[in-house]
């Protein structure tokens, strides 16, 4: 039984973030009862880089209307400093997480979503005859028929619905918001870390510049890699200062006074993102009776690069169809087959990304052969804009070889 002063919704999303918003949007919008859980501060963004991939711009133009940075050319960097400069044919975006996320959470308001600054706390629902009752951190109490949790990658209703995630499974991403450069142009870079799996970022937003590093959390060392991360952000205002007369000199120590003055205007971040294993694809669930998980709570980020705003609003948007449908457990067949082989095929290509191929790290060729054939150039520029996928890419690059010069 429902108490006759508990708040009824047909569906409760709990988390306000891309993949919750995007949901409640869609639901609300077909006449849906929605409840949307924002618990995070205001003002507090998730740690993110913020990069929305042209694959999702052209999927959902109505993006482009949040307020970013479209970017259309990138510097990247192997492990050992070679340089490579790409001219993106299909251009991506940059986004504050505070502007994106607003920008969502909006349009889900406005559609007649009701958004809920209430903090569900780890064992703040329980399953009913009629559905779920779901308590906040503030004893207040709502209910539902169907329970959504799109709240991250730590996200409590995927623990207890779907089980818990091991730490092997699981990246971190951490970094700092600064100022942008004084002078010069504020670049896009990639620089993929040396000894390390993963890659350091430097994406320039409106008003300051994202950096950050994304590695596995079973090859987190956070004081060399922040050490990392320092020399990389002092070596990318040096650039800056005098413009594109020279690249960045990577993982040089740098000086500690450039250090320690950068540090008074940065503001640090972190967070964790799933980094499922191939097995964990074929076997983990993301809906079942009366509940599902989005984004990043059900797992949905690509394994090498950490890019999860796609899948989050796509997983968004698959829900949606299926829930209106009348056929919700149709989402878990759905995901699958649109973009399940994908993050499978990327998890299975991690370890061999970062790994060694001809005495190097295989990033390390991977640039020194885009450097030299303008074919394996522009496969790189669409996999960096979120359109090749990892499905095809060893064909398209090998056919991409084959071409003349």
């Amino acid at each position: 039984m429902i108490a006759a002063h508990m708040v009824h919704f047909e569906v409760l999303i709990v988390g306000a973030g891309p993949a919750g918003s995007f949901a409640a949007e869609q639901l609300a919008r077909a006449g849906v009862s929605v409840g949307l859980f924002d618990g995070r501060p205001p003002g507090e963004p998730k740690a993110c880089g913020g990069g929305v991939t042209s694959k999702a711009l052209k999927a959902w133009p109505h993006l482009l209307e949040a307020v970013g940075r479209t970017i259309d050319e990138l510097d990247m960097y192997s492990p050992s400093g070679k340089h490579l400069h790409l001219q993106l044919d299909e251009p991506f975006a940059v986004y504050s997480r505070i502007a994106f996320d607003t920008f969502l959470r909006e349009r889900a308001q406005k559609v007649g979503a009701k958004v809920l600054a209430e903090k569900v706390s780890a064992r703040g629902f329980k399953r009913t005859d009629d559905g779920w009752i779901v308590r906040t951190q503030s004893d207040a109490e709502f209910s539902c028929k169907y329970l959504v949790g799109a709240d991250g990658a730590n996200s409590a209703i995927a623990k207890k619905l779907a089980g818990p995630l091991p730490p092997a499974e699981m990246e971190v991403a951490f970094g700092y918001r600064a100022p942008l450069p004084e002078a010069g142009d504020a670049a896009t870079v990639v620089a993929f870390l040396p000894k390390w799996v993963g890659y350091a970022w430097a994406f320039p937003r409106v008003d300051h510049v994202s950096f950050g590093i994304a590695t596995t959390q079973d090859a987190f060392e956070h004081d060399a890699l922040d050490k990392l991360l320092w020399d990389f952000m002092v070596s990318y205002y040096e650039v800056a200062q005098v413009g594109n007369l020279r690249k960045m000199k990577l993982w040089n120590r740098a000086d500690e006074t450039q250090i320690n003055n950068l540090r008074y205007q940065a503001e640090r971040y972190a967070a964790r993102i799933p980094g499922l294993s191939p097995r964990t694809w074929d076997t983990r669930k993301a809906c079942g009776e009366g509940w599902a998980l989005l984004g990043d709570a059900a797992g949905f980020a690509d394994p090498v690069t950490g890019e999860g705003i796609y899948y989050a609003l796509r997983s968004a948007e698959l829900f949606a169809q299926a829930y209106l449908a009348g056929e919700p457990l149709t989402y878990e067949q759905s995901w699958r087959k649109d973009f399940g082989a994908e993050l499978k095929r990327a998890s299975q290509m991690r370890r061999r990304f970062y790994g060694n191929f001809w005495g190097a790290p295989f990033t390390d060729r991977m640039i020194d052969f885009a450097r030299g054939h303008r074919g394996i150039r522009k496969v790189l520029g669409q996999l960096v804009a979120g359109d090749q996928g990892y499905t095809n890419l060893k064909r398209k690059l090998a056919r991409s070889a084959l071409k003349p010069l």
